[in-house]
């Protein structure tokens, strides 16, 4: 069992009809076509989404995308089309809320890997190999990749894990012309956003993205290269063979799973609230990325 501990409730928008509420995004359409995407303060963990909020996550994630979009247009189009507030939204709504084009989204999670870790590093303790992909002997957990990696993964309902796939049955879902297209562009953005993180101290260690067509043109969608779809690590501490410090939810992860939480992430009990000091911790940990990446203090609250 897993998803909601509670569903929230869709605002009511005049001119927006509600689409769907994701684990972090509420999707609108507005009368134009166009669609209106809500970053909330959500958090999920372990498939489910947390009755705990974590303030201004949200905007965070947003104006982290928003500044790496800006700097990967001249290798793929995104689908952002305004930041401008619809009439009559929550005041809550502002800092972010995306206004985009609706495209035709590929039913595949774009996963492009330059270190080992998470359910890579699983898998490769079994076979020597991520999704199918043959890795050398001797790898630990952190250990550097002799070069990024494409792994796809199907995407899940909330509640439901993302399944790794090799890049044969991305190949057999999407096409082999769109499959490779989606290949060469993940590696291609992955490697860019790699060297901008590590000129600021920040190594990023593997990241999702989702992509869509418009009018047949590959356009690059959802939110990219934030805490929430990647895993950044201080470069400073990075020691493979153990786990690594992290800007993201790890450490509500570690919480959710110490002796502290009480909580059986393999039962059928929804997690408990996190205590504030586990979410001023993650605040601050999101915070801090977007502070590094962009060089930007963050302003809290704004």
């Amino acid at each position: 069992m897993s998803g909601f501990v509670e569903k929230p409730k869709p605002a009511e928008v005049p001119g927006l009809v509600h689409l769907h509420t994701g684990k972090v995004r509420d999707l609108y359409r507005n009368e134009a076509g166009e669609l209106v995407m809500v970053a909330t303060d959500r958090m999920s963990a372990y498939d489910w989404v947390l009755p705990t909020e974590i303030p201004d996550k949200g905007r965070i994630l947003t104006q982290l995308s928003l500044w790496w979009f800006d700097r990967l247009a001249d290798l793929v189009p995104h689908h952002v089309l305004s930041t401008e507030l619809p009439p009559g939204a929550p005041a809550d709504w502002a800092g972010r809320t995306l206004i985009c084009r609706a495209l035709d989204m590929v039913p595949v999670e774009c996963v492009a890997r330059g270190y080992l870790t998470g359910s890579g590093l699983a898998e490769y303790r079994q076979t020597r190999t991520v999704c199918g992909l043959a890795l050398p002997e001797g790898l630990e957990d952190g250990s550097e990749l002799p070069s990024p990696i494409f792994t796809p993964a199907t995407k899940a309902a909330v509640g439901e894990h993302d399944e790794n796939v090799s890049y044969e049955e991305a190949a057999r879902q999407v096409g082999a012309e769109t499959a490779a297209r989606l290949r060469q562009v993940t590696l291609a953005v992955y490697s860019r956003a790699r060297e901008i993180a590590r000129d600021r101290g920040i190594i990023l260690a593997d990241t999702k993205f989702e992509f869509g067509f418009d009018d047949g043109d590959l356009v690059l969608a959802d939110e990219v290269l934030t805490p929430d779809s990647s895993r950044f690590w201080p470069a400073d501490s990075w020691q493979p063979g153990r786990p690594q410090p992290s800007f993201d939810k790890q450490y509500i992860r570690d919480w959710l799973t110490s002796p502290a939480a009480g909580w059986d992430r393999h039962g059928e009990q929804p997690p408990p609230p996190l205590p504030d000091e586990v979410v001023e911790r993650t605040s601050a940990k999101y915070a801090e990325a977007y502070e590094r990446l962009t060089g930007v203090k963050w302003a809290a609250g704004a």
